[in-house]
């Protein structure tokens, strides 16, 4: 697999139309889309979520960067260290570098305010958000692959990412031991796929069990089944900040915490012969 286009649709001077920015915006769009109208399903005012996703997606936004750059990106001049340098870079997220659990912790807490404040259910918005999450995801790891980033080590395997040298970190630079030639894991497509079956999954599920689900159920199965894929694609990373001596970052911990917490969690609300309910919360 190579990218077939370049990065920039168009440039006019320094203004430049990027495929990552595009393909982040249509991702949007879809997602929005979906969990308006999911909100109008359960009793909602569509036009109540589409007020508050510009209070949301610019914090989560905000948060998605500030934790790549200071948590995930790897440690030395070539990731945070670069960074600090040059504080300006931190601004260019048109060169990539977005993290979703940044995302997930900052915009969490401008939902929650936002709710607060105009008096809206939380878990159904919250509910509505999870839905439409793994489709926006899926479309938006796409613009990983025009940039030529998030992938993983050497692979033989048939559908092995073809990364200009220029587009490569350490130690994979090295042409001598890593020639053009040289293949690596397409970690933005084993994403991509895992959200598209979970966009699925899930929508079959919210729809299939409706009366059994309760206000909640759905966030709690978007938690148990994103980060287990994420979990486990993480240990392919190249590009992120691991404990030293260990095949473990800090993703694998929030994954664990967030796989455990929420299967306890739902097993708490429908095992042990809970009674189902469906409500607004």
């Amino acid at each position: 697999m190579y990218p077939p286009v370049d990065p920039i649709i168009v440039q006019i001077g320094p203004l430049a139309l990027r495929w990552y920015g595009l393909l982040i915006v249509a991702a949007i769009v879809a997602g929005v889309t979906v969990a308006s109208r999911e909100v109008e399903r359960r009793g909602q005012k569509s036009d109540d979520f589409w007020d508050m996703t510009i209070w949301v997606l610019i914090p989560a936004f905000i948060g998605a960067r500030l934790y790549y750059v200071f948590v995930q990106s790897p440690r030395g001049e070539n990731g945070l260290g670069k960074f600090l340098q040059n504080p300006a870079m931190i601004l260019q997220i048109w060169q990539g570098g977005l993290h979703i659990f940044g995302a997930f912790i900052v915009g969490a807490i401008a939902l929650w305010i936002y709710t607060r404040i105009k008096r809206l259910p939380l878990l159904v918005f919250m509910d509505a958000i999870a839905l439409s999450l793994p489709l926006a995801q899926a479309i938006g790891r796409w613009g990983n692959f025009i940039n030529q980033e998030l992938y993983g080590p050497p692979t033989t395997l048939p559908w092995g990412l073809r990364i200009d040298p220029n587009r490569r970190i350490g130690p994979y630079q090295d042409l001598t031991t890593y020639p053009e030639t040289t293949r690596f894991h397409p970690l933005f497509l084993y994403e991509s796929l895992w959200n598209f079956i979970g966009f699925g999954l899930i929508f079959w599920i919210s729809r299939r069990f409706s009366r059994q689900l309760r206000d909640g159920d759905i966030t709690l199965l978007y938690l148990i089944w994103y980060p287990t894929g994420r979990f486990f694609i993480e240990f392919l990373r190249t590009d992120s900040w691991f404990f030293a001596g260990t095949p473990f970052n800090v993703v694998h911990i929030l994954c664990f915490v967030a796989v455990v917490g929420s299967a306890i969690v739902l097993y708490r609300r429908h095992g042990s012969g809970q009674s189902s309910y469906s409500g607004t919360s």
